[in-house]
């Protein structure tokens, strides 16, 4: 399990973001999303996902970058593929990775949840120590964050249509049991 001070975990990475703001409530984290993400599309490692969140991704590296570069997105949370956890956000703000979203009737899921990203891609299957490093973030947040409870959704659960992220490679039932998807 991991340990947190001023909402930061303690044994991750941190890679401030400037890609965040208040959250409307900050004690209402009630929600955990988790999300996939690869840059280039299904490429692995390298500094891209952190120069991404950072607004430091440089549009001529590939061609793919030119489409997002100027984009301002954050996370609270990435694992890479080997486990390293990285935190770009502090857990009371509000991070920049749900967009247009909705879950239990509420919109605007940013305001009320905390996103994870699996280094990763929709029909790649993800890795053991992804796994286990999720399941230890998890408990964590549970515990600092009780209002997560059995609320942990996918990407694809908050805007269906629209997003398909962690696809049908993330495997649910690898999740502690109180971490069931609720709606």
């Amino acid at each position: 399990m991991f340990s947190i001070t001023d909402h930061w975990v303690e044994q991750a990475r941190k890679v401030p973001s400037p890609n965040y703001s208040e959250r409307p409530d900050e004690s209402d984290i009630s929600l955990l999303v988790v999300h996939s993400i690869s840059l280039p599309p299904n490429e692995f490692g390298g500094r891209w996902i952190d120069d991404f969140f950072c607004n430091q991704l440089d549009a001529a590296a590939h061609p793919y970058f030119c489409e997002i570069a100027a984009l301002t997105v954050s996370s609270h949370f990435l694992i890479r593929r080997d486990g390293e956890l990285v935190q770009y956000v502090p857990c009371n703000a509000r991070a920049w990775h749900a967009g247009q979203s909705r879950w239990q009737g509420r919109d605007a899921c940013n305001d009320f949840s905390i996103g994870v990203e699996l280094e990763g891609a929709d029909h790649v299957p993800y890795t053991e120590s992804q796994y286990t490093v999720l399941n230890a973030l998890i408990k964590t947040l549970q515990d600092a964050y009780q209002g997560i409870a059995d609320n942990i959704v996918g990407h694809e659960h908050i805007a269906p249509g629209r997003k398909t992220d962690p696809g049908p490679a993330f495997d649910w039932s690898r999740l502690p049991a109180n971490a069931i998807m609720s709606e």
